[in-house]
């Protein structure tokens, strides 16, 4: 039997019996516990119980992982009335963020995500970015009724992650940009101070202590014009799932940025520029065909021919580096990109997860090159965009991060 994921729910009270730990510890182990723990359940405890039950004590004869062959105190059942009721118990007793991994378990457990082709339950479960790419990447075999309804739900999901990273990405894009250039006469809101007194260190008076600033050093403010770049080249293979999701969403908020050109290209082993799209980021996410092989070399080819002026152009590229192509190839072209100007940044994952698997021999090359290679959650990829677009050190920036992460 599968171990059950923690709940972090309370257990309910009035419970008619047993201590609380008792109680939570009962519900961790499920019903083999029964005997050593005897804790009495409240009867919203006995309904969570059924529900953890239905999923992780599920009896799978043939090993097919089948949700229709499940059975153990009637599973899920094998009709979409009973997944409903499941997946409107588990929203009914548990927190959301125990809602997205019980869902997110029975996707991947109880082939969940063949049900889900079926547009009434898709109004029962809680919207995701797990969800989204499942979803997403069953988007070439559901029948329209359902694509409409899936479409709903994952433009929830994007309206969540905008409402997350909208703001923050535009203020550290407008900071970045219009920053970017110096002026001997700032306003002063937009005075330079370090450098200002490092310009003026000679004119130190030591009787009063102070640096008189003869002259100012500050920031220029832009013009609205395009002045950067962004190419976006998202990996599009199934481990990526998550990732390609807020790629899409971010690389659709960047493009709604008037002082950047924003582009997206997404590849497995072939190669879609989703560029014309960027208006609409779900449209973007159905536009993607999550799955299948990896030819970074050949996607990286693309978004190279996409470079207009080297010196002002980011080059995102998300991936695990797991190559299928041409690895040698890849690792000549990112250094032809670097040597041209082009600020390369690679991310092996942009998500909540933390940091996937990926291949270390190929991320150690590219750090060879100068290129750096990390793993960036989300609410972290605005400060990062604002010191790639400065020009600034990407990798001392990842590794702070690192490091305040592990203090």
């Amino acid at each position: 039997m599968a171990e059950r994921e923690e709940s972090d729910a309370s257990p309910a009270s009035g419970a008619s019996g047993g201590s609380a730990r008792d109680r939570r510890w009962r519900l961790l182990l499920g019903e083999p516990a029964q005997e050593a723990l005897e804790p009495g359940l409240s009867a919203d405890e006995q309904q969570m119980d059924r529900a953890l039950a239905a999923l992780y004590d599920a009896d799978d004869p043939d090993g097919s992982g089948d949700l229709r062959r499940v059975r153990r105190h009637g599973g899920l059942g094998a009709s979409a009335p009973s997944v409903a009721r499941w997946l409107g118990d588990i929203r009914a007793y548990f927190p959301t963020s125990v809602v997205q991994v019980l869902q997110r378990d029975a996707i991947e457990r109880l082939d969940l995500a063949s049900m889900l082709l079926e547009p009434e339950l898709l109004d029962s479960v809680q919207p995701d970015v797990h969800l989204a790419a499942t979803l997403v990447g069953l988007n070439t075999v559901m029948p329209e009724t359902t694509r409409r309804t899936a479409r709903l739900v994952v433009a929830r999901v994007v309206a969540e992650i905008e409402r997350r990273i909208a703001q923050p990405t535009r203020s550290a894009v407008h900071g970045a940009v219009n920053r970017a250039a110096r002026t001997s006469r700032p306003r002063p809101r937009d005075i330079d101070w370090n450098a200002t007194i490092a310009a003026n260190l000679r004119h130190y008076l030591p009787e009063h202590r102070t640096v008189v600033p003869e002259r100012l050093v500050g920031y220029a403010r832009a013009s609205p014009a395009v002045t950067r770049d962004v190419v976006v080249v998202l990996d599009q293979s199934g481990s990526m799932a998550e990732s390609v999701v807020f790629g899409a969403v971010f690389a659709a908020v960047l493009a709604s940025i008037r002082s950047l050109r924003t582009s997206l290209v997404v590849f497995d082993t072939e190669v879609v520029d989703l560029t014309p799209h960027l208006d609409d980021a779900v449209d973007v996410l159905f536009g993607c065909q999550l799955g299948g092989g990896t030819d970074i070399n050949r996607g990286l080819a693309y978004a190279a021919e996409l470079v207009r002026a080297p010196e002002d152009t980011l080059l995102v590229l998300v991936t695990d580096l797991f190559e299928g192509g041409d690895a040698e190839q890849l690792l000549r072209r990112v250094a032809s990109l670097v040597r041209s100007g082009v600020t390369v940044v690679v991310l092996l994952a942009l998500s909540d997860s933390g940091t996937p698997a990926y291949d270390h021999e190929h991320a150690a090359a590219l750090d060879a090159l100068g290129v750096p290679a990390f793993a960036c959650t989300p609410d972290a990829f605005p400060d990062m965009l604002a010191v790639a677009l400065r020009r600034g050190d990407v990798g001392a920036w990842a590794a702070a991060q690192q490091a305040a992460r592990a203090t």
